[in-house]
């Protein structure tokens, strides 16, 4: 739950600094693509965090999430954290929001499996309950798809020759 407060206030943060005058963030688009970066650093820093931190989500807790069916879930945990804060930044940088967002949803719909096993298993302490997290994840998916497909491509074509 903590992930969709922390995406909600920087979303409405982020679009008040624009009804304000911060012209980067003059549109609902633009705010949320930036909220949803907000969030990524925030669920990507859990990939890194060693498993002695325990005040928050740490590498183990993301190790747990993995569906035993998939190999090498360190690696996997990494790889996912580095896509992530890769996403983050793409996002932050017009030129790059489309194919972020693009990824990004791809990322979260791949991610599915993980986050329904964590919620199924008992053993997961802190996992949102199936009825919350798929939603959740849902929402990540469309907003991702939204900022990307919302992204006009700036290609400048030479005019058409004129013919005589």
């Amino acid at each position: 739950m903590l992930v969709m407060i922390v995406f909600l206030t920087a979303l409405l943060a982020f679009r008040a600094s624009g009804a304000v005058g911060a012209r980067r963030f003059a549109t609902w688009r633009v705010s949320a693509a930036h909220a949803l970066a907000v969030m990524l650093l925030l669920t990507a820093s859990a990939h890194f965090v060693p498993p002695s931190v325990t005040a928050m989500p740490n590498q183990a807790d993301m190790i747990a999430m993995v569906p035993p069916r998939l190999p090498f879930p360190q690696a996997l945990v990494l790889v996912t954290g580095v896509l992530e804060l890769l996403g983050a930044a793409g996002l932050t940088w017009a030129r790059t929001r489309r194919p972020a967002g693009l990824c990004l949803a791809l990322l979260f719909v791949a991610m599915t499996p993980a986050n329904i096993h964590a919620a199924l298993d008992p053993a997961q302490i802190d996992a949102t309950t199936l009825w919350l997290r798929l939603p959740q994840q849902a929402l990540y998916v469309s907003c991702a798809l939204w900022v990307a497909l919302s992204t006009r491509r700036t290609v400048t074509d030479p005019e058409p020759a004129h013919s005589m």
